[in-house]
């Protein structure tokens, strides 16, 4: 016999299955989490997790919506500042300060067959679903950039979020670097900021 959940109890199940798929997720991968460690801090049996979510995908879906205008405002106030190789620099700084200090994200940008099979799952259309908050504020000020002339515009905005990607690999293979690591990443975010200005 299904269990019938109250309002109150599918909020507070659905907030520990997030919770828990935030943690496990960022350690473990989605793959490596199985459903019995997603249910055990919410206190329900392994098929009720159907109940809340179609799939672990479904569930790491949410975790990025959930976790995507903790991730915009963080770059926010960098995105506030007028196009500069300064505001760029500072733009760079802040992703790799969330690759640095954040492991949901880190995992997610060093796995992308994880968001892969997400996506494949879930729908394209679903994953974007994250966009507004993390990348259409950053596609807008690069092409308002491109538009006042402060911004080089020989590549379209999408390309130019990936020259700002490249940062974030640094942090990535730090250990290539050695213990020179802090100064190549200043180097290389100070060359591509400028190389980004008109």
């Amino acid at each position: 016999m299904a269990v019938a959940f109250t309002a109150e109890d599918r909020a507070r199940i659905t907030e520990s299955l997030l919770d828990a798929a935030e943690e496990l997720f960022a350690t473990q991968g989605l793959k490596k989490t199985s459903l019995d460690e997603l249910v055990a801090a919410s206190g329900i049996a392994k098929g009720s997790f159907y109940a809340f979510f179609d799939s672990k995908e479904e569930l790491y879906k949410e975790v990025m919506i959930r976790r995507a205008p903790m991730l915009g405002k963080r770059l926010a106030a960098a995105l506030d500042r007028p196009p500069s190789a300064e505001a760029l620099g500072a733009l760079m700084r802040e992703m790799i300060e969330v690759l640095t200090t954040d492991p949901f994200y880190r995992r997610l940008l060093t796995r992308p067959d994880e968001l892969e099979a997400v996506a494949r799952r879930v729908g394209a259309e679903e994953i974007a679903r994250v966009t507004p908050h993390l990348l259409t504020p950053l596609l807008d000020y690069l092409a308002q950039g491109q538009a006042d002339g402060v911004i080089v515009a020989d590549a379209p905005p999408e390309v130019l979020v990936g020259v700002l990607r490249t940062a974030g690999l640094l942090v990535l293979n730090r250990d290539r670097f050695g213990p020179d690591h802090a100064q190549v990443v200043e180097a290389t975010v100070n060359a591509l900021a400028r190389g980004l200005v008109a």
